[in-house]
């Protein structure tokens, strides 16, 4: 079955940049029709969609944190990283690698998830 695995610093100061990393096993980042996506929960706060890397490497973000974010890819290692530039205690959250497919434009599902990791933004 396909799995991910987040992998990253749990800590992190105020103004760094956040580097997660997701490693998929049993499928491949690049099969067709999928896309690779970040997502984050804040302590009491629901669900936010981060952005996305397609299998051909296009990428999309959530307006609210686009100027931030940078998603990024190593085919080589089956890989795909978060960059969350300027960090603040409020990015500090659960933050989630899924992989994610398109029923029609604006829907999605997220059939497999890593575990989660927490990061804490803390000086």
């Amino acid at each position: 079955q396909v799995q991910l695995q987040e992998s990253g610093p749990g800590l992190v100061k105020p103004s760094q940049t956040l580097s997660l990393t997701c490693t998929v096993s049993a499928a491949s980042i690049t099969t067709n029709a999928y896309y690779w996506t970040w997502i984050r929960q804040p302590p009491g706060k629901e669900l936010e969609w981060i952005g996305s890397i397609g299998y051909s490497g296009s990428t999309n973000y959530s307006p609210s944190l686009k100027s931030r974010t940078s998603i990024s890819r190593d085919t080589s290692q089956n890989q795909f990283t978060l960059q969350l530039s300027s960090v603040m205690p409020e990015d500090t959250a659960v933050y989630y690698c899924a992989r994610e497919g398109a029923i029609s434009y604006g829907a999605s599902y997220y059939d497999y998830w890593g575990q989660g990791t927490q990061v804490t933004v803390s000086s």
